[in-house]
């Protein structure tokens, strides 16, 4: 479990249950410089989304919630409502530096300094994303660089990111063989086609990196992608069914949903309209007198009479 302080303007005391590897919680080198939850924007879809900076800001991670309906946890002697688990994991911070290159593409032919496009009024904590470790040595990969006196000035290139985002497709395809883990049936469910018997293709696995990949650049940038790998444009995408969705989203922290919802009555009358399992039937014949309900071990206990 890791409990994380926020500073404004992000500010959001709490406790969550955390999973992240140590690179992202070791304490500060400096004073002001402790690990930091903060939003940004999220680089495929403009919309907020929770990031972790660690100590200094030299490496950015993304933060996806694991959650179901009705889940808590028992931290010591008291209940953490908010049931979630959260995975922490690193991530390259060159894809929220791209969604601000491609913005300010609008002007063509304008080379800038980063610090002067890397700028978001609504999320301050956006130039740290320069502070992390390798982005100026890399930035190039994604960029055209002008030289003046000690000052570099840069533009976004789409010719040099498609070149570079082809090489993450390539990594990822890499990963996943390297994993063992098995595409075909995915990409075929998404892309509607058919058949007795399936087999993880080549094409199967640049089909599942690149949609991976996607999730983090803007719709347009995807379908330029696509192009570039040489593979057909879908008509339309196959949703997941409802029960394989993985529950995994990019839902801040500080979450929306209404939590009263699971003491109303509707969830009483839920469980009690739902057909009882094999297990429960035979719980249900127990002779429980005798028993005392789970609420008595969490009740304060009564006061002793004078």
């Amino acid at each position: 479990m890791h409990s994380a302080k926020q500073r404004p303007p992000d500010a959001h005391p709490g406790q969550w249950v955390l999973i992240a590897p140590e690179a992202a919680t070791d304490p500060p080198k400096a004073p002001d410089s402790e690990p930091l939850f903060t939003k940004l924007r999220n680089p495929s879809t403009g919309e907020a989304t929770l990031y972790l900076f660690n100590s200094g800001a030299q490496q950015l991670f993304e933060v996806k919630a694991f959650h179901e309906e009705y889940r808590s946890w028992f931290i010591g002697q008291t209940v953490q409502q908010d049931g979630r688990l959260l995975f922490v994991t690193p991530m390259d911070p060159l894809f929220l530096i791209l969604y601000y290159l491609i913005k300010a593409d609008k002007e063509p032919g304008k080379f800038q300094p980063l610090d002067q496009v890397v700028l978001d009024s609504e999320y301050p904590s956006c130039p740290l994303l320069l502070k992390c470790a390798d982005v100026k040595q890399y930035i190039h990969h994604v960029t055209e660089e002008k030289e003046i006196g000690s000052q570099k000035f840069h533009k976004y290139s789409q010719e040099k990111t498609l070149k570079w985002l082809k090489k993450k497709v390539n990594q990822t395809v890499k990963a996943l063989k390297s994993n063992s883990i098995s595409v075909g049936e995915r990409v075929h469910a998404a892309t509607f086609i058919s058949g007795k018997q399936i087999t993880d293709t080549k094409e199967d696995y640049v089909w599942y990196a690149h949609g991976l990949i996607s999730e983090y650049i803007p719709e347009d940038l995807s379908k330029e992608l696509l192009k570039y790998l040489g593979l057909p444009e879908l008509k339309s995408p196959a949703a997941e069914p409802p029960l394989k969705k993985r529950k995994l989203s990019d839902v801040p922290v500080e979450a929306e949903e209404d939590y009263t919802k699971f003491n109303s009555s509707n969830l009483k009358t839920k469980k009690a309209n739902s057909k009882m399992s094999a297990a429960q039937k035979a719980l249900a014949k127990v002779d429980k007198s005798g028993m005392k309900a789970i609420s008595t071990f969490f009740s304060s206990k009564p006061k002793a009479s004078k």
